[in-house]
This record gives C-alpha cells, sequence and structure tokens, in this order.
C-alpha cells in the first residue's frame, strides 16, 4: 500500500508541478505582453507601498518560477536533481505567493486591480496550498535519494 501512495504522491506532484508551472510563466508573460494586465500591476505594486523595483522583480519572479517548475519536462534529470529543482520552484512560488497575499490584503489596493476583482487573498492561498501539496513529496523523494546515495 505504502508504494502505491508513493506513486499517487509523485503522480500529483507531476502533474501540479507542471500546472504550476504553466500558471506562472503565463501570469508573468501576461503582465509582460498585455499593458492593461501590466497597468494593473503597477497600480498593485504602487497602491502595496513597494519600491518601484517590485514591479519588475514581480514578472521576473513569476516568469522564472514557472520556467523552473517547466524545466524537468523538457530535460531529463536525473531523479535527486529534479527533486531538488522542483524543491527550489516550490520555494520561489511560495515567496511569490506570500507577496501576493501582502498585496491583496492592503486596503489601498482597489480590487478591481486584482485577479478576478477577488479582494480577500483566496487565490494566492490557493495557490500557496497546491505549492505545498507539490513540496512536501519533492521534499520526501529528496531526503530519500540523499539517503540512498550515501
Amino acid at each position: 500500500m505504502s508504494q502505491e501512495r508513493n506513486r499517487l504522491f509523485r503522480s500529483v506532484k507531476t502533474r501540479l508541478s507542471l500546472v504550476l508551472g504553466l500558471l506562472m510563466l503565463t501570469f508573468g508573460l501576461v503582465k509582460v505582453v498585455n499593458p492593461t494586465i501590466d497597468g494593473w500591476f503597477h497600480v498593485q505594486i504602487q497602491q502595496s507601498h513597494l519600491p518601484h523595483s517590485a514591479i519588475l522583480m514581480g514578472k521576473i519572479a513569476e516568469i522564472g518560477t514557472g520556467l523552473l517548475f517547466l524545466l524537468p519536462w523538457f530535460r531529463p534529470w536525473p531523479a535527486q536533481w529534479e527533486s531538488r529543482m522542483v524543491l527550489i520552484a516550490c520555494s520561489s512560488l511560495f515567496l511569490v505567493m506570500l507577496v501576493a497575499v501582502y498585496v491583496h490584503l492592503q486596503p489601498e489596493v482597489p480590487p478591481e486591480v486584482l485577479p478576478l476583482g477577488i479582494k480577500p487573498p483566496v487565490i494566492p492561498l490557493f495557490v500557496l496550498l497546491l505549492d505545498v501539496v507539490v513540496a512536501i513529496p519533492a521534499w520526501k523523494e529528496s531526503q530519500t535519494e540523499a539517503l540512498t546515495n550515501v
């Protein structure tokens, strides 16, 4: 039963990492190419009293995080490196979503400039939950692989 459970967790981790990678890459690229969404993003950052450099850093972080999640799909990696790559992507996504939660909680940020116009941080918290669901099996895999390589 334990091997079946491990296979299920690995399958979920693999599929969710693809979804998270596509999601983050898409959101990052849309902020670069769509002037309307880019304008909303500028308002979010400015009204959150984050430094102006957070605009560029946010775009780079979202695109980079998406690429980190997607990289193992395009190039075969040894299992230990794939788990580590996913953990780095999960850590990056965790930080990005913490900033998104912060932005949603700022009273000066109008709901009109937030995804789907939802003021409570429902979307960032949901993405954080998915991130944890991916990170836990990746962490376990990395620990198992570290023990077998010793």
